[in-house]
């Protein structure tokens, strides 16, 4: 077995929202926060964000999202449908599920998840920047909902999200094992990364959150 490493920096290029998941309204503060370091209380990115992103956007740009029965539509793509893809698709099918894993865990006919995120820290720049009070690394935005008939706006509500220009360090392993063609791998991989620089990452991208850039999307390292 051979483990590649990919590291860089995203940029947030519009503010993010990756809920921490304190509904709670406090008085005088916002009601919606972002996701944290328990002790530092500095944001960050959360690795499972990114991987389930990712790996949502490949099967749909795969085609996969639909093949599906029943009682599995809306979940992972899984093995057991892979008879199901056309043909010129079902090689990038296989790679997806060798690097993201099978949701059939019983068959298990791709062995072992290939892919392994970190979660995502502050960059030491930015967090020196905002120890000296340089910038802020979170604000609140009001958002509303628009009133049909009066043309007015109601229901406020004061949403927190990570500011644009704020730098996260990603880390991201990947295993590769007996036949398994690291080559496609990274292409697969670098494809994803795409589309989500494309799309959005977190929540409320339909309103202009979420929009990143990656630094670094194809100079792997082996380890």
């Amino acid at each position: 077995m051979k483990i590649y490493e990919l590291k860089g920096q995203i940029k947030l290029l519009s503010g993010l929202h990756i809920g921490g998941g304190d509904d709670t309204m406090k008085i005088g503060g916002i009601d919606n926060q972002v996701i944290k370091q328990i002790n530092s209380k500095e944001p960050y990115i959360p690795g499972s964000s990114l991987k389930g992103k990712m790996r949502s956007l490949l099967e749909w740009d795969l085609r996969l999202v639909n093949i599906s029965d029943d009682q599995s539509r809306g979940k992972p793509f899984s093995a057991k449908f892979l008879g199901l893809v056309p043909e010129s698709e079902r090689k990038n099918a296989e790679n997806l599920l060798k690097i993201f894993g099978d949701s059939d865990t019983q068959a298990n006919k791709f062995g072992i998840t290939r892919i392994s995120f970190s979660d995502c820290p502050l960059t030491q720049d930015i967090r020196n920047k905002a120890k000296v009070g340089a910038l802020k690394l979170t604000e609140g935005k009001y958002e509303n909902v628009i009133d049909r008939v009066k043309g007015t706006a109601s229901n406020p509500r004061q949403t927190e999200r990570v500011s644009a220009g704020i730098e996260f360090e990603y880390d991201i392993k990947l295993k590769t094992i007996d036949n398994d063609d690291k080559a496609e791998f990274f292409t697969l991989i670098e494809r994803a990364m795409t589309l989500l620089e494309r799309d959005y990452l977190g929540g409320s991208g339909s309103r202009g959150y979420g929009r990143i850039e990656f630094s670094n999307k194809n100079n792997w390292n082996e380890l």
